[in-house]
């Protein structure tokens, strides 16, 4: 099964970064909350990083970190986050 994850940023910047996933090569990559069977509820810590309960339960289900930079490689679309998660 494909199952990959990066951190992308919430802005074009190098601001606050969130967990993307992304569960076959022909989708764009995702935020994590657009995956209810996937994702687990954010730690509440201030400031923390959205995601990271998820990237830790899904790094120990075998999915794949991808650097940020190779999400957007080989013409693989980012979906563009609206508001705030």
């Amino acid at each position: 099964m494909y199952r990959q994850m990066c951190w992308i940023s919430k802005s074009s910047g190098d601001g606050d970064k969130i967990l993307y996933l992304q569960t076959a090569p022909s989708q764009p990559w995702r935020p994590y909350t657009h995956f209810p069977q996937y994702s687990v509820p954010d730690y509440q810590i201030p400031g923390g990083s959205k995601g990271w309960a998820t990237y830790q339960k899904l790094l120990k289900a075998g999915w794949t970190l991808v650097p940020s930079a190779r999400a957007n490689e080989f013409g693989s679309s980012v979906y563009q986050l609206t508001v705030d998660s």
